[in-house]
């Protein structure tokens, strides 16, 4: 089973948290970032409940396991056409996105027809996380 840790390199260059259009806070990109660039990782404790910040993984051996967030990517917000995507708990861009705009990604098949696209917005000169 693969384990979560955390990514080698500082993520708070590529983003930061902030006020979302979308919902509550969300996390934006905090300069240019690049098709297929490395964002970060979702860490945090493993669980075995579903709660708010808990992304499902699947490990090695097709076992799926909760990662309940404890950085800045918990506040990703879900949108039917999203910028970034994990493999794992790696997060990667989908496609370039530009400084201000808010990172998305799909929830799963059971929010298939909820919520807006993404949002650009200026960079939070203070990130919350």
């Amino acid at each position: 089973m693969t384990t979560p840790t955390e990514s080698p390199q500082d993520p708070t260059d590529r983003i930061v948290a902030g006020p979302s259009l979308i919902h509550g806070t969300g996390v934006f990109a905090a300069r240019q970032l690049r098709l297929g660039e490395h964002l970060g990782d979702y860490t945090g404790p493993r669980t075995e409940h579903d709660q708010t910040y808990v992304l499902w993984v699947e490990g090695d051996d097709g076992e799926f396991y909760g990662i309940d967030g404890d950085s800045v990517l918990r506040w990703l917000n879900h949108s039917p056409d999203p910028n970034v995507e994990f493999d794992g708990p790696s997060l990667y861009a989908l496609r370039d996105i530009d400084t201000g705009e808010e990172l998305t990604f799909h929830y799963g098949p059971e929010w298939e027809h909820h919520g807006p696209s993404t949002t650009t917005v200026d960079p939070p000169s203070a990130g919350l996380s």
